[in-house]
């Protein structure tokens, strides 16, 4: 049984964090070198960029409840030392820029101190709301009743300020009144009470029983780590992190989450859309509407509620290739009658798909990504087909490396939808820049090459 369990307010944290730090870098910039820089404007663009990619190389905004302040201040410093280099080495290359040793001290301490205040305001602000309201907790269980993880339970129940609720222990080598239940029971308790956690004692668990349950949360979307030991953990990297003085290993997660790249692949699919609408759309939609209107009544686009990010529910567009039938959710097949002539033409080419850089703009999708499937798909196969649920945990997108290596089109059989799965949990596990290029590239030469799967 898979289940997608939705998220807390705690993902819109950092995007406020960055863009108010990025406000007063504006702001203080625009006070300080309003004289001495002609194009202010061009100077705090600038600015924007070096601050983005220092705080991406050092991790600046990987700030965690169980992060200390001397973590914190040890990322102010390192982030301020550097961005105090770019803010100077703008002006060399400069001829309408004046330097001032004075204004570039008062500018970066103006900074530091702006952004420590926020950035430990909000650190303490979250601190005291989990105590106070026992909101944005989290749910933890444990496999294991060793020395180490029962230290581990004192700390959740001790540190109520962490914002952890501890749900109890599981183990098959031990039997007393704090265990709550053997291994066999972890997984239906893990899901009838939305535990975000799963902590493991390696000295308890098998090593088969170790994959299967790293399967089984990535599945379902359960955070998995370590209480350190000497087994080895299966082909995933690791990351240590420290609760107070408590080592705990974690699985590192895709690219795809951290928020600097989310930055960047959105920048990406806006510029790429915009691209698209007004270069393509612009003068073939009228074309197209003008020619589906002929051939069969209904709309010109074709809209559909499909599953996307966190499995919440968006409207997807495409040009109406079928006539107007009651069988939307059924995939299209070879030979399908509901098609239309114009439709077999825009199905073959894609261009049907065209629509949907609108929903890139609305930020319900990406340009490349794993392909929305329909619900009554997610049904049959999200219980059946191994790390399916996987491919919610990013946005959707017009193209993905499934539909690129052949695996688009009519479903016939349960092989084929794991092939499907395979690619796309491949690309959100191994993303780049680089291959979404590749997926593009590939996408446009299978338009004009033709695809036998597209009908």
């Amino acid at each position: 049984m898979k289940v997608f369990q939705k998220g807390r307010y705690s993902k819109y944290i950092r995007p406020i964090s960055i863009v108010i730090d990025l406000i007063l870098i504006a702001a203080v910039s625009f006070f300080v070198f309003k004289t001495q820089v002609s194009n202010i404007l061009f100077y705090i663009l600038y600015q924007f960029t070096g601050w983005g990619l220092i705080a991406f190389s050092i991790k600046f905004y990987d700030i965690y409840r169980f992060t200390t302040p001397l973590e914190i201040v040890s990322k102010i410093f390192r982030q301020a030392i550097l961005f105090l280099l770019v803010a100077i080495s703008f002006f060399p290359f400069s001829k309408q820029a004046l330097f001032s040793e004075s204004d570039i001290a008062i500018f970066i301490f103006l900074i530091v101190l702006l952004v420590t205040s926020f950035k430990f305001s909000l650190f303490f602000y979250l601190k005291e709301y989990r105590i106070l309201t026992g909101s944005n907790y989290r749910t933890a269980v444990i496999i294991g009743y060793t020395p180490e993880a029962i230290r581990l339970k004192d700390f959740f129940e001790t540190r109520k300020n962490y914002g952890y609720r501890f749900l109890g222990f599981f183990s098959d080598k031990k039997v007393n009144q704090a265990i709550t239940g053997k291994l066999s029971t972890l997984k239906p308790f893990v899901i009838d009470n939305l535990v975000d956690e799963i902590y493991c004692s390696l000295n308890e668990v098998s090593n088969s029983y170790l994959k299967d349950l790293i399967d089984f949360a990535d599945e379902n979307n359960k955070t998995i780590k370590f209480i350190p030991d000497t087994k080895e953990i299966f082909s995933k990297n690791l990351k240590i992190d420290y609760y107070e003085f408590f080592p705990v290993l974690s699985l590192k997660k895709t690219m795809l989450n951290e928020p600097a790249i989310k930055l960047l692949k959105r920048s990406f699919d806006v510029f790429f859309a915009v691209f698209v609408i007004v270069f393509l759309l612009s003068w073939l939609y009228p074309l197209l509407a003008i020619l589906i209107k002929l051939e069969s009544k209904g709309p010109v686009f074709f809209k559909q509620g499909r599953p996307g990010i966190d499995e919440n529910e968006f409207v997807c567009y495409k040009f109406r290739s079928m006539k107007m039938n009651m069988t939307t959710e059924k995939e299209a097949s070879k030979n399908d009658p509901r098609v239309t002539a114009i439709g077999r033409f825009m199905r073959k080419t894609s261009i049907d798909e065209l629509p949907q850089f609108y929903n890139v703009l609305l930020g319900d999708m990406s340009v490349v990504g794993p392909r929305p499937h329909l619900w009554s798909q997610n049904k049959e196969y999200g219980n059946r087909v191994k790390k399916y649920m996987i491919r919610h945990c990013v946005k959707p997108g017009i193209t993905g490396l499934a539909q690129v290596s052949g695996f688009r089109g009519e479903i016939t059989m349960e092989r084929d939808m794991i092939n499907r799965i395979k690619f796309d949990v491949f690309y959100i596990e191994n993303w780049s820049l680089f291959l979404d290029f590749k997926i593009i590239s590939q996408t446009i030469i299978n338009i004009f090459k033709g695809d036998k799967k597209a009908y």
